[in-house]
């Protein structure tokens, strides 16, 4: 069944992202995709897709968007206050929105989370390149135009018919991460913590703060100065994670849309576990780091794999779905 979704507002970063281009990297394509590729993946489970399908990445809030017919959505990420038509809409739920529905973000709520994911059930109509679907602002491809969204953009969704069983769907507390205000996020020791090992210290010592010069391929962090290096390197390969020491000692964290090589020293790698919670960081949000080894990093990676093969539960009675709807 083809509909359509007409974007009434767009937010500051309104963009289609999935599970990214990891196979890219070899060309220079940067990994993309979701910036928190848990929560994109319980929204399409809520939504009856695959985990790693297209879905709407909405960046603090300031976006509605209208659809044709009716449709089954999964939302998960963070509260940025969204609603349908007048009703609440709660993270980590699934909803039927009737034909004609306006879904609306308003803003952050509860102190923490930056990015929520909405999914539809069935398949975006969004452009496929080199090996995905999702925006590379960089390249100006995948998604819609390889840009972001903006009002008066129309999406045309080829859409399972929606059953009120649908919306029935929700996503237990006990496998998420541990989102929230303030997140400790781990890292093991980097190619360069060895020959720079005041700055790793440093790093774990402080209380870091999102500077403005933030974006999808990275976040500037302010808090300390680190000692770096004054002579520069030959460029190497970097991932998603990493924790790029300039000369001026202020440490980039890279995220999803980082380039595929760098010549500044990484001195720690967040660990692929916690990238989830470093995704819902916007400017001025704070957070700290903590050494972990590897075998801990493994482990937390497969937890989450876990969490995500046990699929939704489903509320037969309603009754949580209720209970949600007074809470929001």
């Amino acid at each position: 069944m083809a509909t359509f979704l007409d974007i009434i507002a767009a937010g500051p970063l309104l963009t289609i992202q999935d599970g990214g281009r990891p196979a890219a990297r070899r060309y220079g394509v940067p990994p993309g995709g979701a910036m928190d590729r848990f929560a994109l993946a319980v929204a399409n489970r809520l939504a009856g897709n695959q985990p790693h399908a297209p879905a709407f990445e909405i960046t603090a809030g300031g976006t509605q968007l209208r659809c044709s017919t009716a449709i089954t959505i999964g939302l998960a990420g963070a509260d940025l206050q969204a609603r349908l038509n007048d009703t609440p809409l709660v993270p980590w739920y699934s909803a039927v929105a009737p034909a004609g529905s306006t879904i609306t973000f308003g803003g952050r709520r509860g102190g923490w989370g930056g990015r929520a994911y909405l999914a539809v059930a069935g398949e975006l109509a969004v452009e496929w390149a080199i090996g995905g679907a999702g925006t590379c602002l960089a390249g100006g491809f995948g998604g819609y135009q390889g840009r972001a969204l903006r009002a008066g953009d129309r999406i045309i969704v080829h859409a399972r018919s929606a059953m009120a069983a649908d919306g029935m769907r929700w996503w237990p507390s006990n496998r998420r991460p541990p989102y929230g205000p303030q997140p400790r996020l781990r890292v093991i020791p980097g190619p360069h913590a060895d020959q720079l090992p005041m700055a790793w210290i440093g790093l774990l010592s402080a209380t870091w703060q999102i500077e403005q010069a933030a974006s999808r391929q990275g976040y500037r962090l302010a808090g300390a100065i680190l000692p770096s290096f004054t002579h520069s390197l030959a460029s190497f390969g970097i991932v998603p994670g990493a924790i790029q020491l300039p000369p001026d000692g202020r440490p980039i964290l890279l995220m999803a849309d980082a380039q595929t090589t760098g010549g500044y020293p990484v001195i720690a790698v967040v660990i692929g576990a916690d990238l989830p919670l470093a995704a819902q960081l916007l400017p001025s949000d704070r957070l700290v780091f903590a050494a972990t080894d590897l075998a801990t990093a493994y482990a937390a990676l497969a937890e989450q794999a876990a969490w995500l093969a046990a699929g939704p539960e489903d509320d037969e009675s309603g009754e949580l779905l209720a209970q949600a709807g007074a809470i929001g």
